[in-house]
C-alpha cells in the first residue's frame, strides 16, 4: 500500500500528540478539596506528606463548606475532597456518583450553635423567635434545622439564615443574627462574644448523628484505589500522633504552627479545635459500624436518615432505597 510522505507525517505528528496527551494525563495532579477545620490530617497538606507517600502531584484547593466541594466535584474540578454528612447526602440523592472511603470524624464538639452574649439566650427554648445562621447544606444547617423540629418548631418559629460562614461571623458581630451553628475557625471567633449552647454530639443523641468523610469520585475511587488506600495511610498516621502524643499537638507545637498557617487563626485556636474532634480508629472503620457492611453500614443508615429530613425540609426532592453505593470500606481495609 503506498502511503504519501505527508500521511507518513500526519499519521506520525497523531502518534506523538497521543503520546503526548497521555503523558500529560499521567502528569496532572490529583485535585483534593479542603476545608478549614482543624485535623490532625491537614498537616499532611501543611507538610507535604500526601505528596511524598503517594508519589503524586497534589493540588490542594481550600473550600469554605462542603456544599462548595461537592460543587466542585460535580463541575470536574476536584476527585477528592472532604465534606460533612448532609451536603453528601444531598449530593448522593441527587445521583452525584461518590464513595466516602475514610470517616474523618463522627459528631463531636467541634460543630456547635454558638448563641451571642445580650441575645436573652440561655436555653433551648428561648431560640423561639431568634434569628441564626448555618452554612447551607452543611451538617451545621441539618442539624440547627432537626433541633428547632425536636422542639416541635418549624422555620416559622426560629429564622433560619443559609449563608456562607464569613458571613455568619460578620452577622453575629454586627448584631444583625442571635447565634449560629458552625465550626472552627468561625466556632472560635463566635465564642469571643458568646456561649455553646448545643453541641454536635448534643443533636446526634436526639437522633440525628452526623459524620465528616474523605470522599472521592466514583471513577477516580476505582481507577486509583492504591493512592486512596496510602492517602487512608497518611491520614490514619497523623490522627495516631495527635491521639498518642499530645506534647507535639499542643499550642506551642510546630503542628500547631503549621496548621495555623494553613488554616487560618493561630496556633492556639488549632489545638484547641483538635481537642473538639470525636475520631473513629481506623481498625474499626471497616465495620458494619461504620464503613464495611453495605447496606446495613453506619454511614449508609445516617446518609439515607438524612435525606429522609432533608426531604421533609424540600432540601432535596428525592430520597434513594439505599445509600450503600456511595460508602466503601476499601481503603481502610486493612490499616491498624
Amino acid at each position: 500500500m503506498h502511503i504519501t510522505r505527508r500521511a507518513f507525517n500526519t499519521a506520525i505528528a497523531a502518534l506523538l500528540l497521543t503520546g503526548a496527551t497521555a503523558a500529560g494525563a499521567a502528569d496532572k495532579p490529583v485535585v483534593v478539596g479542603y476545608q478549614s477545620d482543624a485535623l490532625p490530617s491537614s498537616l499532611a497538606i501543611a507538610n507535604g506528606e500526601f505528596e511524598k507517600a503517594t508519589g503524586k502531584k497534589i493540588d490542594f484547593r481550600k473550600f469554605n463548606s462542603g456544599a462548595d466541594v461537592i460543587a466542585a466535584i460535580a463541575g470536574g474540578d476536584v476527585q477528592v475532597g472532604y465534606v460533612g454528612s448532609s451536603p453528601l447526602a444531598a449530593a448522593a440523592s441527587r445521583g452525584l456518583d461518590v464513595k466516602a472511603f475514610y470517616l474523618a470524624s463522627i459528631s463531636g464538639t467541634d460543630e456547635a450553635l454558638v448563641v451571642r452574649n445580650g441575645s436573652g439566650i440561655n436555653s433551648v427554648a428561648d431560640l423561639k423567635g431568634k434569628k441564626l445562621a448555618a452554612a447551607p447544606v452543611s451538617t451545621d444547617h441539618y442539624q440547627l434545622l432537626a433541633l428547632i423540629k425536636s422542639q416541635g418548631w418549624t422555620e416559622k418559629d426560629v429564622k433560619v439564615f443559609a449563608i456562607p460562614q464569613p458571613e455568619i461571623v460578620a452577622a453575629y458581630n454586627r448584631g444583625d443574627i442571635d447565634g449560629g451553628f458552625v465550626w472552627d475557625p468561625a466556632l472560635t471567633e463566635l465564642k469571643k462574644n458568646g456561649k455553646v449552647l448545643v453541641t454536635s454530639k448534643d443533636v446526634a443523641d436526639k437522633g440525628a448523628p452526623t459524620f465528616s468523610a474523605w470522599i472521592a469520585t466514583g471513577s477516580f475511587a476505582k481507577e486509583h484505589p492504591e493512592f486512596l488506600k496510602t492517602f487512608s495511610a497518611v491520614i490514619d498516621k497523623a490522627s495516631l500522633s495527635f491521639q498518642n502524643d499530645k506534647a507535639a499537638w499542643n499550642k506551642d507545637s510546630e503542628n500547631a504552627r503549621l496548621l495555623a498557617k494553613l488554616l487560618g487563626g493561630t496556633p492556639a485556636d488549632q489545638a484547641s479545635g483538635l481537642q473538639n474532634l470525636n475520631l473513629v480508629p481506623v481498625s474499626a472503620q471497616a465495620s458494619p459500624a461504620w464503613l464495611g457492611g453495605g447496606e446495613n453500614s453506619g454511614l449508609a443508615k445516617i446518609l439515607k436518615e438524612t435525606a429522609v429530613f432533608l426531604k421533609e425540609q424540600k432540601k432535596i426532592s428525592d430520597v434513594l432505597s439505599s445509600y450503600a453505593a456511595f460508602v466503601t470500606p476499601t481503603a481502610v481495609t486493612g490499616l491498624k
